[in-house]
C-alpha cells in the first residue's frame, strides 16, 4: 500500500478499531510492526531490532492491532450485490442475480504434535480449510477459518450457513461454486462430465462443442475471481509462505485480518499492483472467458443439439464423452504391450 492508505489505515484503526497511542508509541509505528510481521513474517527478535522495542512491547501490540482489525469486521467486509440485468462485465453479466464466489483453500498452519492427525489433508500437509465469498470486484464479503484440514468443504460451508452470524444468502440469489458442494438454489455449481478446469481449453481443444461447454466455460470465467484472491493473499503476505508458531487461534485470526486488509487495499487502491505476479492459470483463465461467444454462437450450440451430439445435463452423471476424447490406436495398443513384456535390457520377461 501507498502512503496515502497507510495514513487512511491508521485513521480507521483509531477511529473505529480503538486502537490508541501510548506514551512511548504512536499508533503508525504499531501499526507498522503489525504489517511488518504479516507482509514478511518477522520473528519478534528481528522486529523488536528494527523497531528499537523490547519483545514484550511487540507482542502487546501485535495481539492489540489484531484484536482491532478483527473487530473491524462489519466495516471492511463488503456487502453482497447482485449482478443487474444491465451488467457490462462480460464475465458476470451472463449470472443474473449472482453475488459472487466461494471456494476452500488450505493454509498450513503449526499445531501440536497430537492434533496434527485432524488439521491433516489428503495430501499430507497440516493445514486449516479456509472458506472464503466474494464479489465479482476481488472483495471478501465472508470469511471462515478454524476447520481442521481434514474437514470437507461441503461441512465448512454447512457450518457457516447454520452459524447465528454466517453466511446468508437472499431469495433469489446465488454464489458460483466449483464440483466440491452440492448443486442448491444458493449455490451454483458448473456442469458435470464436460471440459470445465483452464487446462482444458487450451488451443488444441478448441472452443465449447454444446451448451454445457459453453456454460462451464463463462462459469469458469467469472468463479476464478475466488482463486485470483486466494492467489493474492499468498503472493503478498509472507507469513503465509512459512510456519508460523502462535497459537491455532490466533493463527485463525491472523487469516481473518489479512483478508479483511484485503479488502481494505482493494478500495484504496483499484489496480493492485500484486496482481501480475498471479500463476498463469488464473490469467489463462479469464482471457478463455473473454473469448467471443460469437465462436460459439447460440445458433451453433442448437445445431450440435439437433444432431444429437449434445445429451449431457447440468446436474446428471459422467456420461460418455468419445467425440471429445482421444483414442489410443491399433499401434499405439500393440507397441504399450510389447514394452510391458520387455525388461531394461531388452530381453522378454
Amino acid at each position: 500500500m501507498d502512503r496515502n492508505a497507510f495514513g487512511h489505515l491508521c485513521y480507521m484503526l483509531e477511529q473505529s478499531g480503538g486502537v490508541k497511542p501510548t506514551k512511548n508509541i504512536s499508533v503508525p509505528e504499531q501499526v507498522a510492526m503489525f504489517l511488518n510481521v504479516l507482509s514478511h513474517h518477522k520473528k519478534n527478535c528481528v522486529v523488536k531490532h528494527n523497531f528499537i522495542r523490547s519483545g514484550c512491547t511487540v507482542s502487546k501490540h501485535f495481539h492489540g492491532m489484531l484484536h482491532a482489525i478483527c473487530k473491524m469486521h462489519t466495516v471492511l467486509l463488503a456487502k453482497p450485490i447482485p449482478t443487474t440485468d444491465d451488467c457490462s462485465d462480460p464475465r458476470w453479466k451472463w449470472f443474473k442475480g449472482c453475488l459472487g464466489a466461494l471456494d476452500g483453500t488450505f493454509i498450513d498452519v503449526t499445531v501440536p504434535e497430537h492434533e496434527k492427525g485432524r488439521y491433516r489433508t489428503r495430501k499430507g500437509q497440516v493445514a486449516v480449510n479456509v472458506l472464503g465469498v466474494c464479489n465479482p470486484n476481488m472483495q471478501f464479503i465472508f470469511v471462515l477459518s478454524g476447520w481442521e484440514g481434514s474437514a470437507a468443504d461441503s461441512r465448512v460451508l454447512r457450518d457457516a450457513i447454520h452459524r447465528p452470524n454466517g453466511l446468508r444468502v437472499p431469495t433469489g440469489n446465488y454464489y458460483l461454486c466449483n464440483n466440491g458442494y452440492a448443486n442448491a438454489d444458493d449455490f451454483l455449481m458448473p456442469c458435470r462430465g464436460v471440459r470445465y478446469h483452464p487446462r482444458e481449453w487450451d488451443s488444441s481443444a478448441g472452443g465449447p462443442q454444446n451448451k454445457e461447454e459453453l456454460f462451464n466455460l463463462k462459469h469458469l470465467s467469472a468463479r476464478n475471481v475466488i482463486e485470483m484472491i486466494f492467489g493474492l493473499l499468498k503472493v503478498r503476505w509472507g507469513i503465509l509462505r512459512s510456519q508460523s508458531f502462535y497459537p491455532i487461534d490466533v493463527q485463525s485470526k491472523i487469516i481473518i485480518a489479512y483478508c479483511l486488509l484485503h479488502n481494505f487495499i482493494r478500495n484504496e487502491i483499484s489496480e493492485d499492483p500484486l496482481k501480475h505476479e498471479l500463476p498463469n492459470s488464473h490469467e489463462a483463465a479469464v482471457k478463455i472467458g473473454a473469448m467471443d461467444v460469437d465462436l460459439f454462437s447460440t445458433a451453433h450450440v442448437n445445431t450440435l443439439e439437433d444432431d444429437g451430439s449434445s445429451q449431457q445435463k447440468c446436474r446428471g452423471n459422467n456420461k460418455d464423452r468419445s467425440g471429445s476424447r482421444r483414442t489410443w490406436t491399433i499401434v499405439e495398443e500393440e507397441a504399450l504391450i510389447n514394452g510391458l513384456f520387455l525388461g531394461n535390457d531388452g530381453v522378454k520377461v
